[in-house]
């Protein structure tokens, strides 16, 4: 086999997983994404036990699922303490995110 074919081959083996890095940290993670504001209603809160945790570390990770008031899907963020306590099912306002990370939450008082 010549090895010009066997250097294409590689050559494209590396661009598609080159490629494939790219795809994943931009549209999984959320890396270089724009960050968003939106209309949202607290659907539910979960706290889930963090297993492995070392002394000093939070043993627990806090999660709000949201939905856009105007529609659109779902969507799952963690959060940290201060706001998992004070942010409660049926509460409506303004989020602030990036990507996947949750930034801010504007309560809207009716």
């Amino acid at each position: 086999m010549p090895t010009w074919i066997v250097l294409a081959i590689f050559a494209l083996l590396v661009a598609a997983i080159l490629y494939y890095v790219r795809f994943y940290r931009h549209h999984v993670l959320g890396e270089n994404a724009p960050e968003k504001k939106i209309e949202v209603q607290i659907l539910d809160k979960q706290s889930v036990a963090v297993i492995g945790t070392k002394p000093g570390e939070d043993d627990e990770e806090y999660w709000v699922y949201v939905q856009p008031t105007k529609g659109g899907p779902k969507r799952e963020f963690m959060v940290g303490v201060h706001y998992y306590h004070a942010l409660n099912p049926g509460d409506s306002g303004v989020m602030t995110y990036k990507g996947v990370t949750f930034l801010h939450f504007a309560l809207q008082r009716n």
